[in-house]
């Protein structure tokens, strides 16, 4: 499991433990402090951070290595990320009982345009959510303007929506442990997934999970290969089947909304040998 699995789930799924999503952690001053400011100044804050990264990929290797890996250290502490399948993002909403939708600074910061891909998320008794300690309390700045209040079920038929697009999941920190963000990445457009693969600087862990072709079932469409965000799909033409590179997978699950014989299955990324400890 990841090290914030061992960190704050006492050995299990990190983002399940309704105390990681609680008023303790929410009430906290300096977090709040922390999320106002991320609101208020992200946009420019995310285009300086671009023009680092490129800046630092010139740099000489062991130069690159130092510095990404500071980078990591500070943003496990802050504000970091991990992937979860639909199953999970289904575990997490049994969870919470606040939802907002925001705009996604990532793709305003790279497109122009306001897509609101994001969502602010909390388990706030029923007085905190009245006082909307987290809805408007928190989410303050240009970057949060026009939050939209869902149901859980709007919520979630609109992030499955997403997945049949493509879009990845993944579930993010405010001062760690604190969960208080859930959205659905792009590659494209993604900040968070730009660095952690175009510049090996590391904003997000990978699933609890890799995925697997049944070949038995696979028809050898291809399908699912346009759907995967990390270049872990191949195809094999002597045997004309679909193959996951698991040292690439991030478990996602995203392939499978693809496939139209049911023939990719996640499985636990601890139970395969090659990928154990590689998050």
């Amino acid at each position: 499991m990841c090290e914030f699995c061992t960190k704050h789930g006492e050995g299990k799924k990190w983002y399940l433990q309704a105390k990681n999503y609680g008023l303790d952690l929410a009430s906290d001053t300096r977090r709040k402090k922390m999320i106002s400011g991320f609101f208020g100044t992200a946009g420019e804050s995310a285009e300086e951070s671009l023009n680092q990264m490129k800046k630092l990929k010139t740099a000489p290797r062991i130069i690159q290595s130092l510095i990404s890996g500071s980078i990591t250290r500070k943003y496990k502490k802050e504000h970091f990320g991990q992937v979860v399948p639909i199953e999970d993002v289904e575990k997490i909403f049994e969870i919470i009982n606040s939802i907002v939708r925001l705009p996604c600074i990532c793709r305003k910061t790279l497109t122009g345009k306001e897509e609101r891909f994001c969502f602010g998320i909390s388990a706030l008794p029923a007085w905190a959510r009245k006082e909307d300690k987290i809805d408007s309390g928190y989410l303050l700045g240009p970057y949060a303007q026009g939050l939209e209040k869902m149901e859980k079920s709007d919520a979630l038929k609109l992030i499955k929506e997403f997945e049949t697009k493509g879009s990845v999941h993944s579930i993010w920190t405010f001062i760690t442990p604190f969960i208080g963000g859930l959205c659905n990445c792009d590659r494209s457009d993604c900040l968070a997934m730009i660095s952690t693969l175009n510049y090996d600087i590391k904003f997000m862990f990978k699933a609890e999970y890799v995925a697997r072709v049944d070949w038995e079932k696979c028809s050898g469409c291809r399908s699912c290969m346009q759907m995967c965000q990390f270049g872990a799909m191949g195809y094999s033409v002597a045997r004309e089947r679909v193959f996951i590179d698991v040292n690439h997978c991030y478990g996602c699950g995203v392939c499978r909304a693809a496939c139209p014989n049911d023939a990719i299955v996640l499985v636990d990324r601890v139970g395969v040998k090659e990928v154990r400890k590689n998050w």
